[in-house]
């Protein structure tokens, strides 16, 4: 039988999430300052909001295997993709961000068409609200060993089932998949399931 990632790792491992809302702009970037140096911490900003958040080792090997199966559907689709990781993206005033992994398809933009959050714990009171600003057209969320998928309609995003940037992907497969303790054995069998 397959180990799971929650074995393997011990998923209990807590990322630690903090709140405060009624931050001016200025004051959040005096906080991003002071926080410049320090490893395993992010900061996020929307509309007032301020969540720091610390960055565990689970969370990195998730969105690390993440980003390593979605390439290889990429690949075997042919599908051209750029990635930009958790660059920040930032509206003046408003918002600044960074997604765990993020993409571009067909051709680089400045706005991702895909951004895909990792998260250990708990989630976020803007987790949607911070990609909703910034137009993204679809958002995921792998949390607590499930993924979710939203698309934007019109002005706010519904939950759906099947990615529609990418119809082809399976995305139970790929959840299975990142909840192999075997990051060798996660590639193979989402290879072979994509190949199907």
């Amino acid at each position: 039988m397959t180990q799971t990632l929650e074995n393997s790792l011990n998923l209990v491992e807590k990322e630690q999430h903090f709140y405060r809302p009624g931050i001016t702009w200025e004051s959040f970037q005096a906080i991003q300052k002071a926080f410049e140096n320090v490893p395993g911490v992010r900061l996020f900003y929307c509309e007032g909001v301020l969540e720091i958040v610390t960055i565990s080792k689970p969370h990195e090997a998730i969105s690390s295997l993440m980003a390593a199966l979605l390439t290889k559907h990429f690949e075997i689709e042919e599908i051209e993709f750029f990635p930009s990781g958790s660059y920040s993206q930032i509206i003046p005033g408003i918002v600044e961000y960074q997604a765990d992994l993020s993409y571009c398809f067909q051709i680089d933009k400045s706005r991702p068409d895909l951004c895909i959050e990792i998260v250990i714990t708990s989630g976020s009171p803007i987790k949607l609200q911070k990609y909703k600003l910034m137009q993204v057209p679809e958002v995921w969320f792998w949390e607590n060993g499930t993924l979710e998928s939203y698309c934007l309609r019109e002005q706010e995003y519904e939950k759906v089932n099947n990615s529609e940037l990418l119809p082809k992907l399976d995305l139970s497969l790929l959840n299975r998949c990142l909840l192999l303790s075997s990051p060798l054995e996660a590639i193979k069998q989402f290879r072979q399931g994509l190949t199907l």
